[in-house]
């Protein structure tokens, strides 16, 4: 098994570009569905989670062929509406081939998601939106199957703003007759892209960013290119490193706009940022100073970067206190943590972080993606040799980690 090995206690200095964002290219690569042709993409992550989205999308009939920058896709010749099982439970977000099949072809046969064990994350938002639509839903044995004569626009509220039920059902709703709103719609930039795209492809779709979503059904969308947007997760996760080891990073090819909450949280802990349209330069302190966060649907604090602030909080002067209310066992990388000398305490969705400078390297296992990346950034600030097992969930989201942080100073290892 590949295993990170981390020497900690380098300041990280220099520049990282960020790379495509993970959780934009794969609702637009299943989007690619809907015009049953080609699509070039640019920008996208060179991740395990996009390769398995590739390879559904090779099973189902699809081609995808890589040159230099770009992705091409043609799905003219897609044959099949079954998502294999086995692909289907490496991550959630291929639930999302479900709506574009059902868009193009009004059937879908799937089981339930697997992923990362972050909390319950039932999907039962998604089959809802899809019955509204004029689905119908068979379930038996943990498999789902979905057929509809024809798809008809309709009124759908969500009772979260979930993203995967709300681009699932924008998929779905695009070629539809009639008009489809989505109130209580998820706002996440994600959306937006996905929108961007399908509209460059010549869907009619607005709201996107808002709780109410309109889409216009159309009967047929174009070949297109388009560029991915960049990944703000990834920003939040550079810009957390480089605050953990007291460093001095420049982030280029990034949006502000999208981690302002990030941003925010930064500069409330002491560290100097400088935001300019499409970089961010952050100065952090020897130490920073502890903060309060509470997780919250976009355009709140992301559930997403809980456990990498989490980790570079456990260092702070002071105590600080997260409050988690979106997935419930988003907690599980504390242990881990906590074997490295860090001093948290959980109660149901609250953690209290009391700092510390007594960090100190240990062997470490990641239990998901977002764990993972906490426990590198407590790695790279911690005394001595860290080693982290389970680097596969790790791998499923950032591009060139290893090489991206080697480039700005970390001492870095991947045993293979």
């Amino acid at each position: 098994m590949s295993k990170f090995i981390i020497q900690g206690g380098n300041k990280l200095e220099g520049e990282v570009k960020i790379s495509g964002s993970k959780n934009a290219a794969l609702p637009v690569i299943a989007a690619t569905i809907l015009n049953a042709g080609k699509t070039t993409l640019y920008n996208v992550p060179n991740i395990q989670d996009v390769h398995t989205m590739f390879e559904i999308i090779r099973k189902i009939g699809g081609t995808v062929t890589k040159k230099k920058n770009k992705i091409i896709i043609d799905t003219s010749k897609i044959h099949t509406y079954e998502i294999p099982d086995e692909l289907m439970r490496q991550m959630r977000s291929s639930v999302i081939l479900a709506g574009a099949l059902i868009g193009k072809y009004k059937k879908a046969r799937f089981s339930y998601p697997g992923g990362c064990d972050i909390g319950s994350r039932p999907i039962d938002l998604h089959l809802k939106g899809f019955e509204k639509l004029g689905v119908n839903i068979k379930e038996e044995y943990g498999e789902i199957y979905c057929l509809a004569e024809k798809l008809i626009g309709t009124q759908i509220h969500l009772d979260f703003p979930s993203v995967g039920a709300t681009e699932n059902i924008i998929l779905s709703a695009t070629l539809a007759e009639g008009t489809t709103v989505i109130t209580n719609a998820a706002k996440e930039p994600e959306i937006e892209d996905l929108v961007k795209y399908l509209n460059k492809m010549g869907a009619k779709i607005k709201g996107a960013g808002t709780d109410k979503i309109e889409i216009i059904g159309v009967k047929r969308l174009a070949e297109i290119s388009y560029n991915i947007m960049p990944d703000r997760i990834e920003a939040g996760t550079y810009l957390v490193m480089g605050a953990i080891t007291a460093g001095n990073l420049k982030l280029t090819n990034v949006q502000p706009e999208h981690i302002v909450p990030i941003l925010n949280k930064l500069e409330e802990a002491n560290c100097k940022l400088k935001i300019e349209k499409s970089e961010i330069e952050i100065n952090a302190p020897k130490r920073i100073k502890a903060v309060d966060i509470k997780t919250m649907p976009y355009p709140g604090f992301p559930t997403d970067m809980q456990s990498i602030f989490g980790a570079l909080l456990t260092t702070a002067k002071g105590t600080s206190m997260i409050i988690e209310n979106i997935f419930e066992s988003r907690y599980k990388y504390v242990q881990e943590l906590n074997r490295m000398g860090a001093k948290i305490k959980v109660e149901g969705r609250t953690a209290v972080i009391k700092g510390t400078k007594r960090i100190q390297g240990a062997n470490v296992v990641a239990t998901d993606l977002r764990g993972g990346a906490a426990l590198m950034t407590e790695a790279l600030y911690a005394k001595g040799i860290t080693q982290i097992e389970n680097i596969h969930y790790i791998l499923r989201g950032y591009e060139n980690i290893e090489e991206k942080l080697k480039k700005i100073g970390a001492k870095i290892y991947l045993e293979k």
